[in-house]
Order: C-alpha cells, then sequence, then structure tokens
C-alpha cells in the first residue's frame, strides 16, 4: 500500500494536471466543476459500496467530522485555482512545481509545531534546495 498509494497520486495528479490545462477555455469553471464533482461523487458511490466494513452502509457517516466539510472548500479552491492559474498562462511544467515547492515549503512550520515532525540536517538542506529550485524557475 506504501508504494501504491504514491503511484496513485502522482498518475491521478498527471491526469488531473493535463486535464485542467486542457479545460476549454470557453468552459464556464463552475459548470466544469460540477461536472467533474457529480463524475466523482458517482465513482465514490460506486467505491463505496464494494469497501467491505464492519460499519456497513448505514454506518458510512457515522465517524465523519468537520473536516470532510473543510476539504470540500480546499478542493473547490484547489480546482478554481489551477484552473484560473492555467487560463493566466502559466506552463504545466512550471505552474505545477512552483505551487507544488511552495506548499511543501509551507507544510515544513505547519508539520513541525503541529505534527511533531523532525527536521535534520538533510531536509534542511533538501528545504534551500526547494527554496534555491524557486529563485531560478522564477527568474
Amino acid at each position: 500500500m506504501y508504494v501504491f498509494s504514491i503511484i496513485l497520486v502522482v498518475l491521478s495528479n498527471i491526469a488531473y494536471h493535463i486535464t485542467q490545462k486542457n479545460t476549454p477555455e470557453g468552459a464556464n469553471p463552475f459548470g466544469a466543476l460540477l461536472v467533474t464533482y457529480i463524475t466523482a461523487s458517482i465513482i465514490t458511490v460506486i467505491f463505496m459500496l464494494f469497501y467491505k466494513s464492519e460499519q456497513g452502509v448505514s454506518g458510512v457517516f457515522r465517524h465523519i467530522n468537520w473536516t470532510s466539510i473543510v476539504l470540500g472548500f480546499a478542493i473547490v479552491g484547489l480546482e478554481m485555482g489551477y484552473l484560473l492559474m492555467y487560463r493566466a498562462g502559466w506552463n504545466i511544467s512550471i505552474g505545477s512545481l512552483v505551487a507544488n515547492i511552495a506548499l511543501a515549503l509551507l507544510l515544513v512550520p505547519i508539520g513541525i509545531l503541529f505534527y511533531k515532525d523532525n527536521l535534520n540536517a538533510s531536509k534542511i538542506i533538501g528545504i534551500l534546495l526547494c527554496v534555491a529550485g524557486l529563485f531560478f524557475i522564477n527568474r
């Protein structure tokens, strides 16, 4: 599962960015997102029906809390942000890279402060290389 999960993230991100970059310029962004979320909802319901759980279908929502609602807002922000980013002219090879490096850099203090992540010398060097990369990419 460790390797499969990262492969799934990478392949899904490739498909995500290619489709976002190719969303027609004239398409209403909210209409496009609505179709996206309807499709995702149908796929989720199908997978949920096949997911074996001791809770059964009736107990699926028992442990859901505020995080699912906030995640919904975050996903809409991500989708809209990337769509607008590509419409503003960002290259597919650079826009995602800049966004993800900036994200990683901002998550470092959050991980340290709230999740007890550890920082060692090699990680600090990696962070500095990311900062240098952002500098050179945006030159």
